[in-house]
């Protein structure tokens, strides 16, 4: 954390926030607090800009070449899993999804749209053999190339692809954001809508939480969402499995198992 140190000053107290892709923390100085990330996406000033991140205050570069973004930290809670039934949720998520800013920012950063086809092609590169032979993960991959010609959209959005409930935070000011957006991609907005629904919305009120969306519940979307949280469990198997989570590992078998 020394370039830290030399960037804010040594009055400042840095507490590591860990994070997926470059290194995050928090930073407090009295009543100032910031939120720190090295070499974050400058996709983040869009997000910032939409209001769909806590405020970017400022970036600069320092000395090894890397770029520090500094946001407001926040007071609030991040959503419980109960929460995400809220129509607030669902206006947030179409806001990400309808965003032509989002959209052509991501593209001058070079994303692609990655359709259902390249998604299966990027997950057999990355499933190992023990995966590739449990039984319920090979039900699955058939079920996927079986139902890939059903898999088709033509108006890929950005996509988060990570909704969890604890990427979603509320502000003491009432206000909703959703963050961590490293995994951000130019895809189907059945990828995020499915994961949510299936993990958290019981189905009998899918169509209303689908309303406040503003897309109706038809066979297409039906079969595209749960072609993604097919993908998206054999995804998390080899994941979890790769950090050694027996019990994660196993959930998502499971889950697969009921899935089917």
């Amino acid at each position: 954390m020394e370039w830290l140190e030399q960037l804010l000053g040594e009055e400042w107290n840095i507490i590591p926030a860990g994070g997926a892709t470059g290194e995050a923390y928090f930073a407090e100085q009295g009543e100032r607090r910031l939120f720190l990330k090295r070499n974050s996406s400058p996709f983040l000033a869009v997000l910032s800009a939409e209001g769909i991140v806590p405020k970017l205050l400022w970036t600069k570069r320092i000395a090894s070449g890397d770029v520090i973004s500094a946001q407001a930290w926040l007071n609030g809670h991040k959503l419980e899993p109960e929460d995400m039934r809220s129509e607030r949720v669902a206006f947030l998520l179409k806001k990400i999804h309808t965003s032509d800013a989002l959209l052509q920012m991501i593209q001058k950063l070079g994303k692609e749209p990655i359709g259902a086809a390249d998604i299966l092609e990027q997950m057999m590169e990355t499933l190992d053999e023990e995966v590739i032979h449990i039984p319920i993960i090979q039900k699955a991959l058939r079920y996927l190339e079986e139902a890939l010609h059903e898999v088709r959209y033509d108006q890929p959005v950005v996509c988060h692809c990570d909704v969890n409930h604890n990427n979603w935070l509320m502000s003491d000011s009432d206000q909703l954001y959703l963050i961590d957006w490293d995994g951000a991609v130019v895809a189907d907005p059945a990828l995020d809508i499915g994961m949510l629904l299936h993990w958290y919305i019981p189905r009998e009120e899918w169509e209303a939480w689908l309303l406040n969306y503003g897309m109706p519940l038809d066979d297409s979307l039906l079969r595209r969402m749960e072609w993604y949280v097919v993908a998206q469990s054999i995804i998390s198997v080899q994941w979890y499995k790769s950090k050694g989570k027996s019990f994660e590992t196993e959930y998502w078998l499971r889950y697969l198992e009921n899935l089917l």
